[in-house]
């Protein structure tokens, strides 16, 4: 598969701290990748300077061969809050980038149909943000990103202020449309199951400063059984590479 991310020796400072040091990272398109670690390790920060919200004090990142200069509309971010316009409809929210980019209306009306489709929100196209559930508001942050013509979807914890069912619907679904669109996925979480669940590799970062330490392929066929001995070895390896000291005195 071809590349189309570079990420080379990317640092970030705020101030005299600095939250990201020596990065490097190449991801294949069509590849789901998950970045994991503790708090105040990096992981938002570099998911930011992919998406172009802020700049690397040094270093490189290309995306498609292209130096990141800023957000572009090949890379969609999706938050954990959701991010929708609270005044907009779904139909409206979907039909949100493509509208900015002034495609016809009739091009508009193709693509968000095709999307809200895609989510399973045919039956809720008229309603508010305030009128969802957060599963909902999810699928529509989702398919506001891929109606903008994405490559690279970057989420950021997007499932953790989910109830546990809700999730877990959510991570089936993910996979699901991942597995259609054949796009590129960077998801930031800081749970270890839901990494190995979801990802063809898993990215782990540590704190202090802010890097990565490691890069474990998850070669698990799909779909993936989370009690199985082989998913457990996966999950006791990755927390050692996380909690290196925990496992020294336990």
């Amino acid at each position: 598969m071809a590349e189309i991310i570079r990420i080379e020796r990317v640092a970030k400072q705020f101030g005299a701290f600095t939250a990201l040091e020596g990065a490097e990272l190449r991801v294949a398109e069509g590849e789901f990748i998950c970045l994991i670690g503790p708090s105040g390790c990096g992981k938002s920060t570099l998911l930011r300077i992919l998406a172009g919200f802020e700049q690397a004090s040094d270093g490189y990142v290309f995306v498609g061969g292209r130096e990141v200069a800023g957000p572009g509309p090949d890379r969609g971010m999706v938050f954990q809050d959701y991010g929708l316009f609270p005044w907009l409809n779904v139909r409206q929210n979907i039909g949100f980038g493509p509208q900015a980019r002034g495609l016809k209306k009739a091009e508009i009306t193709e693509i968000v149909d095709r999307f809200i489709a895609m989510v399973g929100l045919a039956d809720f196209a008229d309603r508010f943000p305030h009128q969802l559930s957060g599963g909902m508001k999810q699928r529509v942050a989702i398919a506001r990103v891929l109606a903008n013509d994405a490559r690279v979807v970057l989420m950021d914890e997007p499932f953790g202020a989910l109830d546990a069912m809700t999730r877990e619907k959510l991570q089936t679904e993910l996979l699901e449309l991942w597995a259609r669109t054949g796009l590129t996925v960077i998801f930031v979480t800081h749970a270890i199951e839901e990494a190995i669940l979801l990802s063809d590799r898993v990215v782990a970062m540590a704190a202090g400063p802010g890097r990565i330490v490691s890069d474990t392929a998850i070669t698990l066929p799909r779909p993936r059984d989370v009690s199985s001995p082989e998913f457990n070895e996966l999950r006791r390896r990755l927390n050692a590479q996380l909690h290196p000291a925990e496992m020294t005195h336990s």
